[in-house]
């Protein structure tokens, strides 16, 4: 079967972005690494690492998910979904916010995806994956907060 796939476009990014998106991401290889697979270890590193930080707004958000999907193909791609989201979450913590961090599944055919969200909603998604995933695992707002 083929799939059409489209990347996100690259924006142009000053070198200090680039480097902290690019530090993001080395970052987001190193949670999922230690964590395992597991997505219980994935959620306390980051409850962890984002302690103390405010909610992000919709725009720090989003310009943290163009600036990881421009440094690295493989988060630009839909298959990099949780590398891009964990990425997305530490860049954020950078700036001293934090988005909410989703995990949802889907059936039949079972399926997975990550993302990040504020108020406003899904960031950077291009259409809402609400609609086709339950969210499972949810790393909030408020310190501490997870289901």
């Amino acid at each position: 079967m083929n799939h059409q796939v489209v990347l996100i476009r690259p924006q142009p990014l000053p070198a200090s972005r680039r480097l902290a998106a690019t530090v993001a991401i080395v970052a987001a290889r190193l949670v999922l690494a230690t964590a395992r697979g597991r997505p219980a270890r994935i959620r306390r590193t980051l409850s962890w690492c984002l302690r103390g930080a405010v909610p992000a707004g919709h725009e720090t958000t989003l310009s943290a998910h163009t600036a990881v999907t421009t440094v690295n193909l493989w988060c630009a791609s839909p298959h990099g979904c949780l590398l891009r989201s964990v990425a997305v979450v530490l860049l954020c913590r950078l700036s001293s916010e934090r988005p909410r961090w989703v995990v949802g599944f889907s059936s039949p055919p079972p399926a997975s995806h990550a993302w990040v969200e504020t108020i406003e909603g899904p960031v950077g998604e291009p259409v809402d994956p609400r609609d086709h995933y339950t969210p499972a695992i949810t790393l909030s707002e408020e310190a501490g907060t997870h289901t």
